[in-house]
C-alpha cells in the first residue's frame, strides 16, 4: 500500500527522482530491484510497480486469460505495449522512457499518487484537473460502498 501524493520534476534527460516517502514504503529488499512501468488502462498517466506486485498482477491475468483466444491476445499485447524495467540510481531517480513520458504529455512536474501496491505517475496539470468536486466524490462513495455494503475486518 502506498500513501500519499508526491510533486517531483524531471530534469533534461527525461529523470525524475521517486519521492522519498514513497521509498520508505517499498520493502528494503526491493528498493534496488526492478520497478516496473506501464500505462494505466483507464487514465493518461503512468503505473509504477514493485517487482513483487507486477508478478502478483501477472498472475491474476494468467488466470483470467487464455494466449490462444484472439481477444485474450490482444488485450495482453495492449497490456505489456510501452511497459519498461526501470532502476533506481544512487539519487533515487529513474529515468522514464521517452514514448511513455509523451505518453502522458508529462513536461516539467509530475504528481505521484500512491495506490494498493503501485504509484500512479501524472502530468501535474492534468492530475490537478482530473480532482473531483467533494459533492461527486460522495455520491461516488454513496454509490459504491452504501446501501448493501457490509463492513468486514477479513
Amino acid at each position: 500500500m502506498f500513501v500519499g501524493e508526491y510533486i517531483s520534476k524531471l530534469d533534461n534527460k527525461g529523470r525524475v527522482i521517486f519521492p522519498s516517502q514513497l521509498k520508505r514504503q517499498v520493502p528494503e529488499a526491493e528498493q534496488s530491484a526492478a520497478f516496473v512501468l506501464k500505462r494505466d488502462i483507464y487514465e493518461k498517466c503512468l503505473v509504477l510497480y514493485p517487482m513483487s506486485e507486477w508478478e502478483r498482477n501477472t498472475r491474476i491475468l494468467k488466470k483470467k486469460l487464455n494466449p490462444f483466444n484472439r481477444k485474450h491476445a490482444e488485450f495482453l499485447r495492449e497490456f505489456y505495449r510501452g511497459t519498461a524495467e526501470v532502476y533506481l540510481d544512487n539519487s533515487s531517480r529513474f529515468l522514464i522512457p521517452k514514448n511513455l513520458l509523451e505518453y502522458i504529455g508529462g513536461e516539467k512536474e509530475l504528481t505521484f499518487a500512491g495506490q494498493e501496491g503501485k504509484v500512479e505517475i501524472w502530468d501535474k496539470v492534468l492530475y490537478d484537473e482530473k480532482k473531483m468536486r467533494n459533492d461527486s466524490y460522495t455520491e461516488l462513495a454513496d454509490e459504491l460502498l452504501g446501501g448493501d455494503f457490509v463492513f468486514s475486518e477479513d
